[in-house]
């Protein structure tokens, strides 16, 4: 497969209102942790890494930062069986956990990953999603904090990638090359 570079692929959220909701999704967040002794921010790697480094710069409340990457096992399984590729190192059990995602699909690896938290005994469990793409979602996944919802489109930009390129663009693009 060749990949060609693509020039400005068109803006679906620019950068500036990024950082806005990041700001406000931040407050929120600080808010409802006021009072938590023990707070873990896990990351799913890897196309959340953006959106968790600056969310997590403007909170003041101590938290702990871990990641968590699956994959899926294949076209020859059923939907929702993932593979563990890295596990958190942190022990869950009895902390408030915020899961930190990219985006929401489907939702069958997350609510893997979420079930999974809960069954190692955390004390909450909770979901922030940069997007929010519901036209996909086949798997009931609870978003507490979210970002932006978004259409059917294939998005790239701000650690969304296509063939693991354009993570690094600044905003959330839609990519119109060939999938």
């Amino acid at each position: 497969m060749t990949i060609s570079k693509i020039e400005a692929p068109k803006a679906l959220i620019p950068e500036d209102r990024l950082q806005a909701r990041i700001e406000e999704l931040a407050a929120e967040i600080e808010r409802d942790y006021a009072q938590t002794e023990k707070l873990i921010a896990i990351g799913v790697l890897k196309g959340s890494v953006f959106f968790m480094v600056d969310l997590l710069k403007r909170l003041s409340i101590p938290v702990a930062v871990d990641f968590f990457q699956t994959s899926s096992y294949g076209d020859s399984t059923e939907p929702g069986e993932v593979r563990i590729k890295k596990d958190v190192d942190i022990s869950i059990r009895g902390a408030d956990v915020l899961l930190i995602e990219d985006i929401v699909d489907t939702g069958f690896t997350l609510r893997t990953i979420l079930d999974l938290l809960r069954f190692r005994g955390a004390r909450s469990v909770k979901l922030c999603a940069l997007l929010d793409k519901k036209a996909r979602r086949q798997a009931e996944v609870p978003i507490d904090y979210c970002g932006f919802e978004i259409d059917d489109h294939f998005v790239i930009g701000y650690g969304l990638d296509y063939a693991g390129l354009y993570r690094n663009l600044p905003y959330v693009g839609v990519y119109e090359g060939e999938t």
